[in-house]
């Protein structure tokens, strides 16, 4: 039944849940947990709306209630705070490709609400009305929030003269 849309979506999806959770066994789960609601709610989806922006909002809303519940519990919140899932996405340089580990550090260290909308935007490459529409919020706000994103990023890497933006 939804075997089309995972093989059209899937690894995208996967990467999404990567930059979301920034470690594989934490992506895993969020995947496999997306695309059980797409199948528990694929009976709600209307054909004349576009299938990836339905299934991001499904993501992204998956992983904003696995931080609401892990915000309540002490238990998770320091399995949370632990070294391992402190750490930047995980990314292996080849020693022909650009180091970016600093900006994935910046971008791990913004607040939640900008960190999603830089994701969506930068990294997923979702329109703006697109991704506003995934976070819920206005195109405006969405814009204000790329803008403040931005301007944290801009101090958080201002010694890094070999980014190229």
């Amino acid at each position: 039944m939804i075997d089309p849309y995972i093989r059209q979506y899937g690894k995208r999806l996967y990467g999404l849940c990567l930059a979301l959770c920034r470690n594989s066994f934490d992506a895993d789960d969020l995947y496999q947990d997306t695309w059980l609601k797409v199948l528990r709610y694929i009976g709600q989806y209307r054909p004349d709306m576009e299938f990836e922006p339905w299934l991001t909002a499904i993501c992204v809303n998956t992983y904003r209630n696995l931080l609401r519940r892990a915000a309540r519990s002490p238990v998770i919140r320091n399995l949370l705070e632990t070294e391992e899932t402190q750490k930047p996405l995980e990314q292996i340089p080849d020693s022909e490709s650009p180091d970016y580990s600093s900006l994935y550090t910046a971008v791990d260290g913004l607040p939640e609400k900008l960190r999603l909308a830089v994701i969506l935007f930068y990294f997923q490459d979702m329109e703006l009305n697109a991704a506003a529409k995934v976070l819920g919020i206005p195109p405006g706000t969405m814009k204000s929030r790329l803008n403040s994103a931005r301007k944290k990023l801009k101090e958080a890497l201002k010694d890094e003269a070999d980014l190229p933006f």
